[in-house]
């Protein structure tokens, strides 16, 4: 379970580190897939607190997700339609509710912790 978090803060500490500079014209294309691999990460986190976890469906939905919306953006550049848009608020919608999903397991583990506790002394 702590693999996923170690590797987004080692994610994070070299994307600061390294001189790596993405042109502008690709930004919102790379923006939309590092949200799509974000929900995928929270969603591989939230199914291995739910006990479902499979490896396979989590490396083809990271790649898949973060290659269909940054596919449907450059389609949607080419269009001249913002379907980026959708994308934004798809992707979005789901890393909040996979992020609310986790923080209510762990607030459910807490909870039970001090109601043992509380109940122990008795």
């Amino acid at each position: 379970m702590w693999l996923p978090l170690i590797g987004i803060i080692i994610g994070i500490v070299l994307g600061m580190m390294l001189p790596i500079k993405i042109p502008t014209a690709y930004s919102s294309y790379m923006s939309i897939a590092v949200l799509a691999a974000l929900d995928s990460v929270f969603g591989g986190i939230r199914s291995s607190l739910d006990k479902q976890f499979e490896a396979d469906v989590f490396i083809s939905g990271f790649f898949g997700n973060a290659v269909l919306a940054a596919g449907l953006a450059y389609i949607g550049d080419r269009l001249d339609v913002p379907i980026y848009l959708c994308a934004i608020f798809v992707f979005g919608y789901r890393l909040f509710n996979n992020f609310a999903l986790i923080r209510r397991h762990f607030l459910g583990q807490l909870r039970k912790k001090s109601f043992l506790k509380d109940n122990s002394g008795k």
